[in-house]
């Protein structure tokens, strides 16, 4: 008999925007990866009831939950519910715990931890004004303190810094429009790649690294994986933006500095299962730490399924590494 697996995702509404409808689409492929290990899905909505999740949760009484929820009533910043409520069940799932969820999702204070371990991430004023670290130039992003999938990020996140600006009053003007809390962050000029990790069986693995390149960028147009970059079809930005996971001999130092760094993100978050640590490198090779997402996407058009198959993985191998992971912790 095939053991029952709960597939926990996001609760996405009909017209949902295509950030939030990837979570269903990653929910469908990871269904099938489940059931080429011999595991039953059950795809479940995380809803903000929290006893009608319970009462769920508790009726089918999953072998473990395969946790992808991103939102939750569409809000980035109640990510951990869901692991703190599987905890409080004490049922298995698989990625990142309840405080490495948080700690992750929460930019500013992932970079607060990062800067106090001595990893490099760039200067960044937070919320409240406080600024942070020494900028390269006056060009800062406005991004959004708990979003990912580059919510509310797009060209009117960029800001010149002067002594006129009163950066407070921008962030909450931003804050307003966007309806989510921000923080400004240095940008970096230079290449911007990602290292996806994975737990093997001796420990994390850094899986092949990837760049995005930005094709036919004008020097006036900063090189930017916007909102539009990842999810608007048509849009320049889409259609300029690709991923090579193909290097020369030149790189592979760069590159094996950047895993090094990447191991470093997840001991330091105590990381779980896989995640994906995103960078700029500028132009004197320096390597920043972007941010750290302990929950990447899992779909086939993903960049972590991409690495997974450049290091010669099949997706449902990557799958059961994931789910061995979980099951050693419980």
């Amino acid at each position: 008999m095939m053991k029952k697996v709960v597939i926990l995702h996001s609760d996405i509404a009909p017209d949902a925007s295509e950030d939030e409808l990837d979570c269903l689409m990653q929910a469908k492929t990871i269904s099938g990866a489940l059931r080429q290990l011999d595991y039953e899905p059950i795809l479940l909505p995380f809803v903000l009831d929290l006893n009608k999740t319970i009462d769920t949760l508790t009726s089918l009484r999953p072998h473990f939950v395969f946790n992808i929820v991103e939102t939750i009533n569409t809000k980035g910043s109640l990510i951990y519910f869901a692991p703190a409520l599987l905890d409080h069940l004490n049922i298995p799932y698989t990625g990142s715990g309840t405080d490495a969820i948080y700690l992750t999702s929460n930019k500013p204070l992932a970079k607060e931890l990062m800067q106090a371990a001595g990893i490099a991430t760039p200067a960044w004023i937070s919320p409240k004004g406080i600024c942070n670290g020494q900028a390269p130039s006056a060009t800062f992003l406005l991004k959004a303190v708990w979003e990912h999938a580059s919510v509310g990020l797009d060209k009117e996140s960029i800001i010149t810094l002067d002594a006129a600006t009163d950066i407070l009053s921008t962030m909450k003007d931003r804050h307003k429009k966007i309806g989510r809390s921000c923080f400004a962050e240095a940008y970096i000029d230079g290449r911007e790649f990602n290292i996806a990790l994975i737990a093997g069986k001796s420990g994390c693995v850094a899986l092949p690294a990837a760049e995005m390149q930005f094709i036919d960028y004008g020097a006036d147009k900063l090189k930017l994986l916007d909102y539009r970059a990842k999810w608007v079809e048509g849009s320049f930005e889409y259609e300029n933006t690709s991923r090579t996971m193909d290097f020369s001999e030149d790189d592979f130092g760069l590159i094996a500095e950047l895993q090094e760094i990447a191991k470093k993100c997840w001991k330091l978050f105590d990381l779980r299962g896989y995640a994906r640590v995103d960078f700029r490198v500028d132009k004197n090779g320096t390597p920043w730490v972007l941010e750290i997402n302990a929950n990447p996407c899992l779909s086939l058009e993903a960049g972590f399924a991409f690495a997974m198959e450049k290091a010669s993985f099949k997706y449902h191998e990557g799958i059961a590494l994931i789910i061995d992971d979980a099951l050693r912790r419980f």
